[in-house]
């Protein structure tokens, strides 16, 4: 029976005296291979999901994505990896998992804006909840018993402490947070009745760009901070800081920033860990520092060359002072290392994609 180790599926070897392994007698029909598992992942033609499919791919894995691309676009997807499918439609989902065996499912497929889900939480509930509820449902009966879900730093609120670690309790101040802390306790449930084990990946503000691959944030709207300051250079119309009167340095709100390539390498050590045999758990992604949002404009302004436009608009509601993960679980647990934590370097990156897409 083959087994799962070091990111690989091997064929195990027989062994003989002094434990000095011998190659297995051949079978009809059986070679002795190195594969990686097929892994599905929803919402893979937005922005987090799109670069986690190219590891994938880079990493030896096979991937099918779902997205009925509400949110995403078909120019981030291979066409042949595509299936267009509504998670709430259970049973296309399960046509989908008949078509090959898949080991995984890393699911990003929802709706991600907090002021959207203030303004229409049923569309929130419905498509994040939902969506999720008929996905478990396919791979109970298909038999998949591994996801990895993309959670969000959101379900703890107003953080009363910070660094913010995994055990704070949940404490969502806007559907959104909620609707990511009710697949969580889905994903509890899922797993005590039908075994069907997950790792939760709560993480701060992906950022950042892998411009070489033609990747980025396209999100309309955009609601991201980097890319609006970028907007706010190119077409001349001012950005809006929310808020600089904060308990802050310089009175703005500080967040943690992640670059996307770091974000998605997560995903694969969470699906590894998993197919090893791992349990079920929760983990921050980001990078342990914090920067604030005057600093973000800084960083911006240096990386461009150009002045940012900006105005200084009224708080948000909800929008907490600080925001800066505790990644220390992860980072021992599942020996992740951020290769691009620096803030520049992030910006950077965003900045290269910003201008492949203009020209």
């Amino acid at each position: 029976m083959p087994s799962y180790l070091g990111g690989h599926w091997r064929d195990r070897r027989l062994k003989t005296g002094g434990g000095t392994p011998r190659r297995a007698p051949r079978r009809s029909g059986l070679q002795s291979r190195v594969v990686k598992p097929n892994i599905l992942v929803t919402g893979g033609a937005g922005y987090i999901g799109s670069h986690t499919v190219r590891l994938l791919l880079r990493q030896g894995y096979g991937v099918t994505v779902v997205d009925n691309l509400s949110r995403g676009h078909r120019h981030n997807v291979d066409a042949e990896r595509l299936r267009m499918v509504d998670l709430a439609d259970t049973e296309r989902l399960g046509r989908v998992f008949a078509e090959r065996a898949f080991a995984a499912v890393i699911h990003f497929a929802a709706y991600i804006a907090v002021g959207e889900s203030m303004r229409v939480p049923e569309l929130y509930f419905a498509n994040n909840v939902g969506g999720s509820l008929s996905l478990l449902t396919a791979m109970v009966r298909a038999g998949v018993k591994h996801m990895v879900f993309s959670s969000t730093a959101a379900v703890y609120g107003m953080p009363a402490a910070v660094p913010i670690r995994e055990d704070s309790p949940y404490a969502p101040v806007s559907p959104y947070g909620d609707s990511k802390v009710m697949v969580e306790r889905l994903l509890h449930w899922f797993d005590e009745i039908h075994g069907l084990r997950s790792i939760s990946l709560r993480y701060f503000n992906a950022s950042g760009a892998d411009a070489e691959s033609g990747l980025g944030e396209e999100h309309e709207p955009e609601t991201h901070l980097i890319p609006l300051l970028f907007r706010a250079i190119l077409t001349g119309k001012p950005a809006t800081i929310f808020g600089d009167d904060y308990p802050t340095p310089d009175g703005t709100c500080i967040r943690d920033y992640i670059h996307v390539n770091d974000l998605a390498q997560a995903h694969i050590l969470a699906v590894e860990s998993l197919l090893a045999g791992g349990r079920s758990d929760a983990f921050n992604v980001g990078t342990g520092s914090g920067y604030s949002v005057r600093e973000v404009v800084s960083a911006v302004e240096d990386v461009t060359g150009k002045k940012v436009p900006y105005v200084v608009g009224p708080r948000r509601e909800g929008d907490p002072a600080e925001l800066v993960a505790d990644s220390t679980k992860l980072r021992h647990t599942l020996n992740w290392t951020p290769r691009d934590p620096a803030l520049r370097d992030i910006v950077s990156s965003a900045w290269n994609f910003e201008r492949k897409r203009g020209s």
